[in-house]
């Protein structure tokens, strides 16, 4: 499992888990596979590509997501515990050990192990990783950049750049920003 989205302005946290069988994947499988990464070191391109296969080719997927209020009331820290509880739950019975990015989850979830880095040193925690971030992007890009064009979603995806920070002082903040994120970019530092 592993989320993205975490320290974003604005926009959902999404949460993905992924269930794969590394020796059924066969030969094919394995190629179309072999570029799959932390999300984050990957170009958009490969990325889509990489979801895509994922999606037809894993056992199970379940990607989860809360929305700013969301996390404004319960915090970016519990909210993203419990995401990733929830994605593990809905993929139903599942392995022995569970891997999660970084996190332990404590009693909300069966066996599972955190890996520190996980997305960089584990083929299903990357995976998870290439799931969750191109589902939030595809999200942003699409519905929340219509929704709000002057602020530029399409391209930051709700990240804190500086074009963001402009678009904020420029046009104020939307219902997808985070207000409970301390942020000059918020005006709430």
């Amino acid at each position: 499992m592993d989320e993205a989205g975490r320290g974003c302005l604005a926009g959902p946290l999404v949460a993905a888990a992924v269930c794969i069988d590394l020796d059924r994947l066969g030969r094919d499988g394995a190629r179309a596979l072999r570029d799959v990464d932390d999300s984050k070191r990957l170009p958009e391109s490969v990325r889509l590509r990489l979801a895509r296969e994922i999606m037809c080719r894993a056992d199970r997927v379940a990607v989860v997501s809360a929305c700013p209020g969301t996390i404004d009331r319960d915090g970016l820290h519990r909210t993203n515990l419990a995401l990733l509880a929830r994605a593990l739950h809905a993929l139903g019975p599942v392995a022995d050990i569970c891997l999660v990015d970084g996190f332990t989850l404590g009693d909300r979830a069966p066996a599972h192990r955190a890996v520190v880095g996980g997305d960089r040193t584990s083929f299903a925690i990357a995976a998870a990783s290439v799931v969750a971030k191109a589902a939030r992007d595809r999200l942003m890009r699409g519905p929340a950049a219509a929704a709000h064009p002057d602020h530029g979603f399409a391209d930051h995806v709700g990240y804190a750049t500086a074009a963001h920070r402009a678009a904020i002082a420029d046009h104020g903040v939307t219902a997808l920003h985070r207000m409970s994120f301390r942020s000059a970019a918020l005006g709430t530092a």
